[in-house]
């Protein structure tokens, strides 16, 4: 992939809002997608999950970019486990394919840079792979989806080659604990996670609850052999049978991170950092800067824990957006 020119992106204070556009210009021509906030110029190759951040540039107010930097999309709330800690809706709801291309288009065309495609289960979304190739082809944000990973098979690997940039496997503890909570056999999940790395670059999606904080050390070990190349902890929170992490199992994984010399990349949810030694240079956009999140039924909300949002309807994701900071919440400094 081309890159871009650095040296003419490396103005030292204020310039003209004709070079931030000739910026932009420049480098989606070279497949960089480009966003600008308060932290700065922000640029990110969606094929090879670079990232560059140029913190020195100064980018007035008004032309910082006005969609959300990751939005996830439940297609739908289909899912055939139940896993008593799940958090997504469970009445019958399911996102219409065109729909959702509109909704592509729009936050690409407002410097989105990725798009994660979940549920439920999206696997069982018949759409899914036609919104991939979709994303993949006419826009410039990195395509994922989360899964248990059980339904991925030959056919839907076929139908998926080429259109993603990473997929999120969702596991909770290893072996028997994994059992215990997925009602699936471990050893076909390995067997499964054989065929998604051939996919993908993948990861691991870990809920980290009584139950689960003990195999931390055994689950990135799994996941490395396996062939994961990111960890990703997400502390338990509220949510169908099961609430948030108990003290002492959060102060478990607070030792465990600290001490942590894994082989893995390990990330955490944002809502789950508080006390952790973690890396974050776009500390100045949160909230809705940051992420947001639109459920199965076509409600924005502020993350896919919140029970309340704003319906999108016939309006645009900005409008609603805009509906959605009105109700209050800072995101950006």
């Amino acid at each position: 992939m081309p890159r871009p020119d650095l040296r003419t992106l490396l103005p030292a204070v204020h310039v003209a809002d004709k070079w931030f556009t000739a910026m932009a210009n420049n480098t989606r021509a070279s497949g960089w997608n480009t966003r600008f906030g308060p932290s700065g110029a922000h640029l990110f190759s969606p094929r090879t999950g670079l990232n560059i951040l140029l913190d020195e540039v100064q980018v007035p107010k008004h032309l910082w970019s006005e969609a959300p930097r990751q939005v996830s999309i439940a297609l739908t709330n289909a899912c055939d486990l139940s896993c008593g800690h799940c958090y997504a809706p469970k009445h019958q709801a399911s996102l219409e394919t065109k729909r959702v291309m509109a909704w592509l288009n729009e936050l690409n065309s407002h410097a989105c840079m990725g798009i994660g495609f979940g549920g439920g289960e999206p696997t069982l979304h018949r759409g899914l792979p036609e919104l991939c190739n979709y994303a993949r082809r006419h826009t410039a944000m990195a395509v994922t989806f989360t899964t248990h990973a059980h339904r991925v098979n030959e056919g839907l690997a076929a139908r998926l080659a080429g259109s993603v940039d990473f997929i999120r496997v969702s596991m909770d503890g290893v072996g028997a604990t994994y059992q215990s909570m997925r009602g699936r056999s471990f050893d076909d999940l390995a067997r499964q996670l054989q065929l998604v790395r051939r996919l993908a670059p993948f990861g691991i999606n870990y809920v980290v609850n009584q139950e689960t904080v003990a195999d931390l050390e055994d689950a990135v070990q799994f996941a490395a052999g396996v062939g994961a190349i990111e960890f990703l902890l997400l502390p338990q929170r509220r949510g169908g049978n099961a609430g948030d992490i108990d003290l002492q199992s959060s102060r478990r994984l607070q030792h465990w991170v600290e001490h942590y010399r894994g082989p893995l990349l390990l990330t955490i949810s944002e809502s789950g950092a508080e006390g952790l030694p973690v890396c974050n240079p776009l500390i100045r956009e949160t909230g809705l800067c940051a992420y947001a999140h639109i459920d199965a039924s076509g409600v924005l909300k502020r993350s896919s824990f919140d029970r309340f949002g704003v319906p999108i309807g016939t309006t645009s994701i900005l409008q609603a957006l805009c509906s959605l900071r009105a109700l209050g919440g800072g995101e950006q400094a």
